[in-house]
């Protein structure tokens, strides 16, 4: 799922350094980047085609025989084993769940094209409406886990990269080899055990005592996180509430990749205090916080965001891990029901796409970031 992933967001770099290079030019760069966002335009069909086309294929392992339970209606009355076999051919044959593998994802992909996500037998409803309600609490997950990563993960790179063997490194080093070494799913369990269990610092779950009291009060959901929504509502105590409850799920997903992040900036920032520039910057009197900040940290950001586009697929992984681990009911709890009895193939559709659609802003964001914060990418004699 990640190599055809890479394919497009690699061009994505290409377009971000065409942005930032055609603000105010000709026509010339205007046309480049056009051309560059049509590439990109055309390679997310291509990208969703390989991957809902793998996926069908795992789906279609499943016996038809074993998919058409799913859509046994709740309140059948107990059959004889002629009357349960006659109930099975004709959901069989009524889903189309014994047409061949091209046959049934071409029906997918079709009712994709028109709309209609498909219906879920597992949750009885609408797929897209389903995958809607629960986007916004992994979305809001996502958000703060990035939001608490990048910059910790920046500063910690930064300052151990250009202190490297100092007091401070040597703590650095060890507490990223810990947070590597450690599953989410653990880190996750032992934090609920001393924090939740023990000494009941931080709540599960996602709403909580609130849950009732949002669905019958006159609390507007407007963005779908509540720490927003609560704002715009003037609810400071769901604001809260709903941080306290982020607080121990944020730091689990953060952790691991805080730590990868910052270790490629701690060898780029190593790499650049070798650099003529910086020594030519030295020699004229700059203060080493400058020389920190202002010259080798733009020039050291580059491979460290490369790395944050580089695990924005792990991450948005993680955050289904983590959303079981602290019951948050998000994305990741459709997808394993749907996986619990047999494959649930609209609703096992729908989450792909969707999650390939989370993925996107990430790594959209994380070009940004890098156009704006790394000087080479705005140098006039760019080769375009």
């Amino acid at each position: 799922m990640v190599a055809p992933f890479s394919v497009f967001f690699f061009q994505a770099e290409d377009g971000i350094r065409y942005l930032v290079r055609s603000r105010g030019l000709g026509d010339v760069y205007k046309r480049q980047l056009l051309k560059q966002l049509t590439l990109r335009l055309l390679a997310l069909p291509l990208t969703l085609l390989i991957i809902t086309a793998a996926l069908y294929g795992i789906i279609m392992l499943a016996p038809p025989e074993e998919r058409a339970q799913l859509y046994i209606p709740s309140r059948t009355p107990p059959l004889t084993e002629q009357e349960f076999q006659n109930l099975m051919n004709r959901l069989i044959t009524e889903h189309g769940l014994d047409d061949p593998y091209p046959v049934q994802y071409a029906r997918w992909v079709g009712d994709l094209l028109r709309g209609d996500w498909g219906w879920s037998p597992t949750f009885k409803g609408e797929v897209l409406p389903l995958l809607k309600r629960r986007l916004p609490v992994t979305a809001e997950l996502t958000f703060y886990a990035i939001a608490f990563m990048v910059p910790i993960a920046l500063i910690s790179g930064v300052t151990s990269g250009w202190r490297a063997n100092s007091r401070f490194d040597r703590g650095y080093r060890l507490a990223a080899f810990v947070a590597t070494s450690v599953p989410s799913f653990i880190l996750g369990l032992f934090l609920l055990s001393i924090f939740y269990v023990g000494l009941g610092w931080f709540p599960a779950g996602r709403t909580g005592i609130y849950e009732l009291s949002l669905s019958t009060s006159d609390f507007r959901t407007i963005t779908g996180f509540l720490t927003f929504d609560g704002l715009l509502n003037g609810r400071l105590d769901v604001v809260g509430d709903a941080l306290r409850r982020l607080v121990l799920p944020v730091f689990t997903l953060s952790l691991l990749y805080w730590a990868t992040i910052s270790r490629v900036t701690r060898v780029a920032m190593i790499e650049e205090q070798t650099k003529e520039y910086l020594l030519t910057a030295r020699a004229k009197g700059l203060k080493e916080r400058q020389l920190e900040w202002r010259h080798a940290f733009r020039n050291a950001v580059g491979p460290a965001l490369t790395a944050m586009i580089l695990s924005a697929a792990g991450l948005v992984t993680g955050v289904y891990i983590v959303e079981s681990v602290f019951d948050f009911k998000g994305l990741s709890e459709l997808v394993t029901k749907g996986f619990f009895v047999a494959p649930d193939a609209p609703l096992v559709m729908g989450f792909a796409v969707f999650s390939v659609l989370l993925v996107l802003p990430i790594i959209l964001l994380f070009d940004l970031l890098r156009a704006a914060l790394d000087p080479r990418l705005r140098e006039d004699d760019l080769e375009l």
